[in-house]
């Protein structure tokens, strides 16, 4: 592994000093990540109960040890001239790049993505990489020579695992707008994380089984709790997902992210340490070396978001994102630059024990003695003032009051139950979208619409490239009927993302609606399918403006695509239940320009829908589509067959509207092809029972069809209505050959 793995790892055997760092029981629970199994099972336990009090802990846990582990590699890196000069190309020109490239993120949103996927991405072989190395490490402070293969299988375990938890992590879409993922499926990836699971267990056994043999299980105790670390770190949580939802992303920059941090502060506070006592500075102390990491930590992620929010009006939250995920790309690549093998001062520090091993750095100090002052040089009053204690405690100071008042700005700010504490937190700093957009929901919940919509529109001001942001705004104002406000709010979303096809749908929605011309609406729709194939919902609304417009030859084409498309994806109830329509609709279309057989078919296949779904009212409703279908093609016998099927289907749905329509449609039809009047009759007067006085105008049409018909039938009235279920049943029941 190229990363802080072979920086701390061994070539050659220890002294009889003993493998420890600190101590046996500091360094197996910190170092070797002892502890990450119940730390693991508490973050499981309270995350989902106590979700603000986690959050916020986890906030603060990140100042304590995820920061300073950033600023233990700057404090190495750049303490001294010497090193800054050493690694110059990291230190200097690698630096100026990512400044550059943070220019850039914040310029342009869309890159954000892509540089927080490396991030996301990075980081668990960047864990692996360290636990590798600690491993090799404990294993040669302990006496142990690991042969070439024990070496490879070693290698090959840790390898395996990370290309495991990177396997599920493209498992499915990303539901995470700034994480990237191929969205493999699972029954691709499931089979290969079971093999590269199975394929860690074999490389650790064939690495270390024959070291415990040779040195016994004591000596061993240490490189094993590493790998039972990398077990809980990446192997266990990627079964576990297999059965269970675990946000695996999310997961690996969380809690793993703080035992990765502990344990860096961990073996960089020693190795520091031994460096200073080897060179005489006996006055080193490990508080004055955290405090100076926490100090630095917070200067290297807090102010840089707070004055770009502040001087640019820039969205706090997406500025935050961008210094975490160069931090910690540069951090990534500083740190396998510095903590090399080949540094013979790395290896001499961290494989050496005892505290009193200074051979090798009282030599390089003698080796490297400070030269002379220049004549006439002395330092610059500035540069005096710079260097003065006092100075110092001050900038400390400074930060640690920064880090405070952002630790309580986040904590107010994150209580979304409590909207006055969300609106001091807003008061701190109100160029937070995200913040912004907890307030709306908030204010929205208390049924203050108007201001929640305030706020959901400055926190869409602050990040206009923000395309979630932008359709939370615009759906609040139509939610709220301000249709011309969400039309300029599509508008400008058209105009800073024109590829945004949810945009483009809705835009060509709010132009119809507010009574703009009909091919403003086509063309947003036509771009969208353009920009998004797969933006099927275009599809239906090009149809039924065509439709609107009479232009049935224009719209069968985009009801077929719409068909064609959906038809692809899962049929659940819901997806059936919006294909009924569609397809009863190609239908008419295809019957008013004469395709009288594919009319025939589509009106089917809306029946056979129907019956999937177990929509007995959609079923009705297409057997009558259907009926009309076939008797308008001559087909008198089948369509009465479908008349009788959408009597039966709504006698089960009992729907009476739906049933009093069908019955006059039949006795209509009854009265068209020489059936027995009386049979008409009965069907009519049925109808009129069923829709009652709710629908006047349903009813005055079954009326004045009934008079027409009883004024044929004349004192025979009376007897139908006598034995009327008698004639309703004789005229459900009626053979296909009484209509030939």
């Amino acid at each position: 592994m190229s990363t802080h793995a072979e920086t701390i790892a061994a070539s050659a055997a220890p002294r009889s000093a003993g493998p420890w760092i600190y101590q046996p029981w500091l360094d197996l629970i910190v170092g070797c990540g002892a502890w990450s199994a119940p730390l693991l099972l508490v973050t499981a336990w309270l995350s989902p109960s106590h979700t603000h009090s986690w959050v916020v802990g986890f906030y603060f846990l990140a100042i304590v040890f995820n920061y300073p582990h950033f600023m233990a590699t700057v404090y190495r890196a750049y303490r001294t001239r010497e090193q800054f000069e050493k690694y110059k190309f990291f230190t200097l020109h690698l630096t100026l790049l990512i400044v550059i490239t943070g220019v850039l993120l914040h310029a342009s949103y869309r890159l954000l993505p892509w540089v927080f996927t490396l991030y996301i991405y990075w980081s668990p072989w960047h864990y692996a990489g360290q636990n590798y190395g600690l491993l090799k490490m404990f294993a040669n402070r302990s006496g142990a020579s690991l042969t070439r293969a024990e070496g490879r299988w070693l290698r090959a375990a840790f390898v395996a695992s990370f290309v495991m938890l990177l396997a599920s992590f493209e498992t499915g879409g990303s539901t995470d707008p700034l994480i990237l993922s191929l969205g493999l499926p699972a029954k691709f990836t499931i089979p290969v994380r079971i093999a590269l699971g199975g394929a860690f267990a074999f490389c650790a056994w064939m690495a270390l089984n024959d070291l415990i043999v040779r040195h016994g299980f004591r000596r061993m105790i240490a490189p094993l709790t590493l790998l039972l670390t990398q077990f809980l770190w990446f192997v266990l949580p990627t079964l576990l997902e297999l059965r269970t939802t675990i946000p695996q992303t999310r997961y690996s920059s969380g809690i793993l992210a703080v035992l990765h941090s502990a344990q860096y502060i961990w073996i960089t506070s020693y190795y520091h340490r031994r460096d200073a006592r080897a060179a005489g500075q006996s006055n080193w102390r490990f508080a004055g070396y955290f405090v100076t990491l926490v100090a630095g930590g917070i200067a290297l992620f807090i102010p840089g978001p707070w004055l770009v929010s502040y001087v640019f009006h820039y969205d706090f939250t997406t500025s935050f994102l961008i210094f975490t995920a160069l931090v910690n790309i540069h951090h990534f690549l500083l740190d396998g630059a510095i903590w090399k093998l080949r540094d013979s001062r790395v290896s001499s520090l961290l494989i050496a024990p005892g505290e009193n091993a200074r051979s090798a750095g009282s030599s390089q100090a003698a080796a490297q003695p400070a030269g002379p002052k220049a004549p006439g040089l002395s330092p610059s009053r500035a540069y005096r003032v710079l260097t003065t204690p006092a100075f110092r405690i001050a900038v400390v100071g400074l930060f640690f009051l920064w880090g405070a008042a952002d630790q309580v700005r986040f904590a107010l700010g994150t209580d979304s139950q409590n909207l006055s504490l969300m609106l001091r937190a807003s008061a701190m700093n109100p160029y937070d979208a995200m913040l912004l957009t907890r307030i709306g929901s908030a204010e929205e919940g208390a049924g203050l619409d108007d201001k929640a919509i305030e706020a959901l529109t400055r926190a869409a001001d602050l990040s206009p490239q923000n395309e979630a942001l932008q359709q939370a705004c615009a759906r609040a104002l139509i939610a709220n009927g301000r249709y011309a406000d969400a039309y300029a709010r599509y508008t400008k979303m058209v105009a800073v993302s024109p590829n945004d096809s949810d945009a483009l749908v809705d835009l060509g929605l709010l132009a119809a609606r507010l009574g703009h011309p009909r091919q403003e609406s086509v063309d947003a729709w036509q771009k969208a399918l353009t920009v998004n194939p797969q933006q099927v919902i275009a599809h239906v609304y090009l149809a039924e403006a065509a439709d609107q417009n009479g232009e049935f030859a224009a719209a069968v084409p985009h009801w077929h695509a719409y068909l064609q498309a959906t038809a692809a994806q899962p049929s659940s109830r819901d997806a059936l239940q919006q294909r009924i329509p569609a397809t009863l609709q190609v239908a008419d279309d295809e019957a008013r320009l004469g395709q009288t057989t594919a009319a025939l078919t589509d009106d089917s296949s809306a029946v056979t829908l129907a019956q999937s779904a177990e929509d007995p009212k959609l079923e009705s409703v297409a057997l009558s589509h259907l009926a009309d279908m076939q008797e308008k093609a001559g087909n008198t016998a089948s369509a009465a067959t479908s008349h009788q099927r959408g009597l039966a289907v709504d006698a089960k749905a009992k729907d009476s509207q739906a049933e009093a329509f069908d019955w006059f449609n039949y006795g209509q039809f009854l009265r068209r092809h020489s059936v027995p009047d009386a049979l008409a009759y009965a069907c009519l007067l049925h109808a009129e029972s069923l829709v009652g006085q709710q629908d006047g105008g349903a009813l005055t049409t079954i009326q004045n069809a009934e008079r027409e018909l009883g004024g044929r039938l004349g004192i025979r009235t009376a007897d139908i209505r006598k034995h009327l279920p008698d004639l309703l049943a004789t005229a459900a029941s009626l053979p296909p050959s009484s209509f030939r």
